[in-house]
């Protein structure tokens, strides 16, 4: 017999996923440091205060509790105000500009480069705050637009620069889709929030590149780049475990472009579904189960085959969201039933139960593991998987979905 908790569109499933964000609410809620940069959480959500305190994961944060405000008022603003006190303050190059990749435990600066991943969610950050009406937002957000533009978009490729050196004179060779895949998300949540159509128009020239790439790789999208653009599908055989740059296909990002092509598309209201269906479909074919185990595998070859088995929370919340999404979309029994699946398997592997929050990596028989994802370092892929499939504006960002409904 079916459990309705898990099923697509019934109440028992909202409450679920209600119960699930208000346990993630209560558990990130430790993260701001004294100059509101976010520390890195462990696993019962206590902040690991000896690691780096990052901006990706700062502005993630700032997102996450930017929904927590416009959900639900009795949420303290002071967390997203110290987020956004860090990423004004603590994480910003004052000297050269933009945001550094975060600060050391000491408070300073980590060197390892101007980061278009970073930059991507600092834009994220600022749109949610907007219009969750944190005071500084507008200003942030204003001066994130203006770095990125100034560094990381290249207009003549239509695609996005990945990292500079810290004085932004030096431009690495390397260019990923990772970043892109991030640029697209902030693109499309800062023209829902500010209303400034010239990036979801550059969000769409990405995505034109990227349905491209993955169009001649059987599906399967390469994730590493010479600096003209050209597939280097050896990159990191020999560090196949990479958390931003892992040897091979990943599943994961290939879900999460068919769920973000699905909202461009749907957002100038293109109703082709092709493209993320067999996006979709390829990832979940080559990772679900594909040791015989339930789960999805972190990286596969460029055949199919597992090359890291893992199991990373953020690609099942992907899943969640993308099989949700196109379900409410195309109305495809098998996308409602992909749902369940990954639902049980939430609510059986993946969620602690016991100290919070989701395990962010499972060995290939479920056994917790920390080679790639030591502790609960944020929010933002869980707490996300517990809205995006509630939310009926599929061409929507979900923070100003949020903001025009105020409930999910």
């Amino acid at each position: 017999m079916k459990n309705r908790a898990y099923e697509f569109g019934t109440e028992e499933n909202v409450r679920f996923l209600q119960e699930q964000r208000n346990r993630l609410r209560d558990f990130g809620r430790r993260f701001p440091s004294p100059g509101g940069s976010s520390y890195y959480l462990g696993d019962d959500g206590t902040p690991w205060k000896e690691r780096p305190r990052e901006t990706w994961i700062t502005s993630r944060m700032a997102h996450v509790y930017s929904l927590c405000i416009m959900l639900d008022q009795s949420t303290d603003p002071a967390l997203v105000d110290a987020a956004l006190r860090g990423l004004t303050y603590e994480l910003k190059d004052a000297e050269h500009g933009g945001w550094f990749p975060g600060v050391q435990a000491d408070g300073t600066p980590l060197k390892s480069g101007k980061q278009c991943y970073a930059h991507a969610f600092v834009i994220l950050a600022a749109s949610s705050a907007l219009l969750a009406g944190r005071p500084g937002a507008e200003t942030l957000l204003q001066e994130a637009l203006s770095v990125y533009d100034r560094y990381f978009w290249d207009e003549a490729e239509g695609m996005a620069r990945d990292t500079w050196n810290m004085e932004f004179t030096e431009l690495d060779t390397y260019r990923g889709l990772n970043a892109n895949m991030h640029s697209v998300e902030a693109f499309l949540a800062a023209a829902d929030a500010a209303g400034n159509a010239l990036y979801r128009e550059r969000a769409g020239r990405i995505i034109r590149r990227v349905i491209a790439f993955a169009r001649e790789n059987h599906w399967r999208i390469p994730e590493h780049y010479t600096e003209n653009w050209e597939p280097d599908l050896e990159c990191n055989r020999e560090r196949p475990e990479d958390p931003f740059k892992p040897y091979g296909a990943t599943p994961g990002h290939g879900i999460e472009w068919a769920r973000l092509i699905l909202q461009y598309q749907q957002s100038i209201c293109d109703s082709d579904t092709e493209t993320s269906e067999q996006l979709y479909q390829r990832a979940v074919s080559d990772a679900w189960m594909a040791d015989g185990a339930p789960g999805l595998v972190y990286t596969t070859d460029w055949n199919g085959i597992p090359v890291v088995h893992d199991r990373m929370h953020w690609t099942l919340a992907e899943a969640i969201n993308t099989s949700a999404v196109l379900y409410r979309v195309t109305g495809k029994r098998r996308y409602a039933e992909d749902y369940y699946q990954f639902m049980e398997y939430l609510d059986r592997c993946v969620i602690d139960h016991e100290k919070g929050s989701w395990f962010h990596q499972l060995d290939r028989e479920n056994h917790l593991t920390d080679s790639v994802w030591p502790g609960k370092s944020d929010l933002y892929h869980a707490f996300q998987a517990t809205l995006i499939p509630l939310n009926p504006q599929v061409g929507v960002s979900i923070a100003a979905a949020i903001h025009s409904i105020r409930q999910l």
